[in-house]
């Protein structure tokens, strides 16, 4: 067997993975997926296409497209001489799949992929789920290159000569530790392939995200494949090295040292909070009914790096987080893993538990009762498609075919799957068809890749399986919704009720399908309760955009009467201005429209609030929000931003830095830009315009550069170099609030570009992430972990500006508070953590202007660990690019247990440090006209940022010389 990285087509033959009636077709047949009966030939029109199929398509043919070739990069073992039975589900081939230029600038860029897949999470990882539709055209078994992908991270690069050598460690809690190589796997154990559908928790969440924003993102009903799945029995590997379980009392809490009790379980893969890794109770593991495997096959190819190449976990029956992928370890332990995201994902918390109150409160993640291992009973339905027409003209068919897909859990059979045509009251049997069950009539033994095939000894099921119903269209025409359920043996029952809870996870309740009928009569448009990832559509979202609550949602007549009775808004009592925020000795004071003119800065601002004016200087240092909050609307109206963020003891605290009552008329509103002027910005210094997230460009583990779209493609941003740009969210209970909702707090901050405003059409700013500590003792930040929640494509924020005491000017010049010019000749930058942003735009400017290639850069950056340094590939392709000898930079790492290989800076900045890595500050006895061409640019956390500037006054440096960002 040859275990390959680089692209490669597949040498076998289709004979031995088509039955002989797929052997030609085009990409309008599809593959059997039930097989069941004959029923009538039923018209369906899918979205973007202009032809019509047939659901009798469905019967006895199997999908061909252009996706013939073997797994990208990995060689079959299949060849002319194997024998897989033409009785069985046919086995499908990964297409012809390569890199994707999307993956460009991704250490994921190497991996072929199929472009069809929908992206939940943006560029990077990869968070995938095929087109719905497709799940019913390939059938029984997911080709690998359309199956489903969650990963946390970037895909470990494992080449032909790695996977050859690649050991799995057995070690811990064991008579006998061993490394085994795969092939050793093969040649000491029984090589076995099971049929399994793996389904991510998180299947249909998109679904609970629409009620109310989780902590997930969004899957459609698309996270769930099948494949066959080879290797060798967990248990197997388990009796050979002998789990040590002394004998004695077994104590009540279950607990004793020594003792073998779980099977932990480690992959490759490198995250922000170590490697990925997850347990299971050893009683499971050795329990072969349970069908554990460690498999290094799917569908009869080695598996795709995607899907955990050379080695990885299989554990029919559970959610996918417990299948560990790119596996190289295995402990037996006295405890269960100690992995970060063992407890900080995969769990169904009860369902008052807020999003908010699950970041924060750890003993959630840590009660054993809450976690996720066993899949629940689910179903959903493939036909109709969403958006799919349906002729109910007199030309029209007379039966219409509902189809789709069920599974449960635990490796238990779907007994039953229901259709109601009325939402709930009545219910009618669909038939069932279990494709899995053809391998316990005639199972495959000693096959050269699948080895051992074979469930006639077994009653557990590990697959999906198919349903589908006929009914008269007719009837069809006076339904408003198609309502699916499906029952397991065990009697669970997917639910009427959504069971909302904070991770969004195992979402099992109806499956709905609205009905909406054309002004003529002529057609049934069907719509799907949502769409995967950022797509818009769905009926959730309709309602949500029309008022109503896609949690009871309500449908036809039911859902108009609805809506009528919601429109009766209730209004907000208002509070008296003057009682609460004025002081009674001011109210007669005048404040004229001029004086608050002149205090629109950001050093002594004031504004109006109703008919009153207010003077934020003293509060500037005290503002919880920062005193950007205030700076922002100094010199206009904040009333509608103050009325809608402020508590009543915010109110209260007013009267302090009350002036007086503005003049006869008050202050006027700035119009922002007029829409009609091509030569117009984007930005407005006094208005708020909305703008859309168009791109999240991930470049580390807890920063990206987020894209934003200006009003017009050629449009200019409007935003001098130095300058900076507010932004703010709405944020309920630590989600962001979408939409025109007036509810929520406003919360804003003050960002740079990382874009130059040369780009036009597009704002591009690089922000770090704060994500609350795992013990949940330091929250994250709370505009960050807002701003993270937003959806490419879909989501708004609001922006405002320029803003800032320093513009950059050409020729290296810096002009500070307006008035203040600085020639420049040396120019010191320092930074720490996401203070390179306002420090990077400024830089960019200087290397990229000619005029500039006298001034001498010198640059610190200060970070906690190698990882944490914000675009260092930008800093360093920038440098090169300069060709510039008079820039240096230096790094320094204040992480005490940086690896010893690290060249550059340890420790903090401090004095010493300073002196050796800045050129020296200006004599003492210059004159102040002399000062303005040497400047040190300060940017970091207030902590740092006090500490660099009492160093460099140590050192010498006059404070005028000193800006702060």
């Amino acid at each position: 067997m040859s275990l390959s990285s680089s692209p490669r087509s597949s040498t076998g033959s289709d004979k031995e993975l088509r039955s002989d009636s797929a052997s030609s077709g085009s990409d309008s047949e599809l593959r059997s997926v039930s097989g069941i009966s004959t029923g009538a030939t039923t018209p369906v029109t899918t979205p973007g296409s202009s032809n019509a199929g047939s659901i009798d398509a469905l019967k006895g043919t199997e999908l061909i497209r252009e996706n013939t070739a073997s797994p990208s990069s990995l060689e079959s073992e299949l060849d002319s001489e194997s024998v897989y039975g033409e009785h069985l589900p046919p086995v499908p081939k990964t297409g012809d799949v390569k890199p994707l230029s999307i993956d460009n600038g991704t250490p994921d860029a190497w991996v072929a992929r199929d472009e069809r897949l929908i992206r939940l999470t943006g560029k990077h990882p990869l968070n995938v789920e095929p087109p719905l539709i497709d799940i019913l055209k390939t059938g029984f078994l997911t080709p690998q290159s359309l199956f489903y992908v969650r990963s946390h991270g970037a895909v470990p690069y494992v080449s032909e000569g790695d996977a050859k050598d690649w050991k799995l460690r057995i070690h811990g809690l064991v008579e006998k530790e061993i490394n085994f190589t795969i092939e050793e796997l093969k040649q000491k154990f029984e090589t076995v392939t099971l049929p399994v559908t793996l389904v991510c928790a998180g299947n249909r969440r998109k679904e609970q995200n629409m009620v109310t924003k989780g902590l997930g993102f969004n899957w459609g009903a698309a996270g769930v494949s099948t494949g066959l799945f080879t290797g060798v029995y967990l248990a197997d590997l388990l009796d050979y090295c002998k789990p040590i379980r002394p004998a004695g009392a077994f104590p009540y809490d279950r607990k004793m040292p020594g003792r073998a009790r779980h099977v932990i379980f480690e992959g490759i893969d490198e995250l922000p909070k170590g490697k990925y890794g997850t347990s299971q109770r050893l009683t499971w593991a050795k329990d072969r009914s349970k069908g554990m495997l460690i498999a290094w096959g799917m569908n009869g190819e080695p598996l795709s790096p995607d899907h955990g190449f050379p080695l990885r976990l299989i554990v029919p029956g559970q959610i996918g987080g417990r299948m560990v992928k790119w596996l190289n370890r295995i402990e037996i332990s006295d405890e269960e893993s100690q992995h970060y995201l063992h407890f900080w994902d995969n769990k169904v918390l009860p369902t008052q538990v807020t999003a908010d109150q699950a970041r924060s409160e750890e003993h959630w993640w840590k009660d054993p009762k809450y976690i996720i291992n066993d899949l629940n009973v689910n179903a959903a339905a493939l036909t109709p498609d969403h958006n799919s027409t349906l002729d109910i003209s007199h030309a029209g068919p007379s039966s219409y075919r509902i189809c789709g897909y069920a599974y449960t859990g635990g490796g238990k059979r779907i007994h039953r799957v229901e259709v109601s045509l009325d939402d709930g009251k009545s219910w009618e049997l669909s038939q069932i068809d279990m494709p899995e069950d053809k391998y316990r009539i005639a199972p495959i033994r000693n096959h050269p890749f699948f080895g051992t095939l074979d469930l006639t000894e077994t009653e557990m099921s590990f697959a999906w399986c198919f349903w589908e119903l006929d009914v008269d269209t007719a009837r069809l025409k006076e339904s408003s919704v198609i309502s699916i359920r499906a029952t397991d043996e065990g009697l669970a029952a997917m639910p009427r009720d959504m069971y909302w809870n904070a991770t969004s996870m195992m979402n099992n309740w109806w499956f709905r399908v609205a009905i909406h009928r054309d002004d003529d009569q002529q057609q049934l448009r069907f719509e799907h309760p949502t769409l995967a990832g950022n797509a818009p559509g769905g009926w959730m979202q309709r309602m949500n955009d029309e008022g109503a609550n896609p949690r009871y949602p309500q449908f036809g007549a039911d859902a108009a009467q609805s809506n009528e009775a919601s429109t009766q808004k209730v209004v907000p009592a208002k509070i008296d201005i003057e009682e609460v925020m004025t002081h009674v000795d001011k109210r007669t004071t005048v404040v004229t429209k001029a004086q608050v003119a002149e205090h629109a800065n950001e050093t002594s601002p004031w504004f109006v609030v109703g008919d009153h004016v207010y003077d934020g200087t003293a509060f500037l240092e005290k503002h919880p929000g920062g005193s950007e909050s205030i700076t922002l609307v100094a010199g206009e109206d904040a009333t509608e931003d103050f009325m809608a963020i402020h508590s009543m003891d915010a109110k209260k605290q007013m009267r302090d830095y009350h002036i007086g009552r503005i003049e006869a008329g008050g202050l006027v509103k700035t119009e922002g830009p007029i829409e009609d002027d091509p030569t117009a910005p984007f930005l407005n210094a006094k208005q708020w315009k909305k703008s859309v997230l168009v791109e999240k460009d991930v470049i580390s583990h807890d920063s990206a550069i987020y894209h934003f779209a200006m009003d017009r493609p050629d449009q200019r941003v409007g935003l001098p170099t130095g300058q900076h740009v507010y932004l703010r969210l709405r944020d309920k209970d630590g989600q962001i609030v979408r939409g025109s909702a007036a509810e929520g707090e406003l919360v804003q901050r003050a960002y740079t570009p990382f874009s130059s405003d040369d780009l036009q059409g597009s704002l591009q700013i690089l922000i770090k992430t704060y994500k609350p500590s795992a013990d949940g003792k330091t929250p994250g930040g709370r505009f960050t972990t807002l701003l993270e929640q937003m959806i490419p494509g879909e989501d708004t924020i609001e922006m405002k500006g320029p803003l800032g005491h320093l513009k950059y000017q050409p020729g290296g010049v810096i002009q500070l508070h307006g008035h203040e010019h600085h020639h420049l000749k040396r120019v010191a930058m320092i930074a720490g953590g996401s203070g390179i942003t306002p420090i990077w735009s400024t830089l960019k400017a200087l290397l990229s202007d000619p005029d500039a290639a006298h001034v001498e850069i010198a640059i610190l950056d200060a970070n906690r660990t190698e990882a944490d340094i914000l675009a260092r590939v930008h800093l360093d392709e920038a440098l090169a690019a300069s060709g510039r000898t008079n820039v240096r930079l230096w790094h320094v790492l204040s992480d005490p247990n940086v690896s010893p290989e690290w060249k550059m800076g340890k420790g903090r900045l401090t004095k010493e440090l300073l002196e050796q890595h800045l050129f020296p500050p200006p004599p003492a006895d210059i004159s102040a006209d002399k000062l303005d061409d040497t400047l040190v640019l300060l940017c970091g956390p207030p902590p740092m940022e006090a500490a660099v500037v009492d160093h460099l006054k140590a050192i010498g440096w006059p404070a005028r010389t000193i800006v702060q960002f």
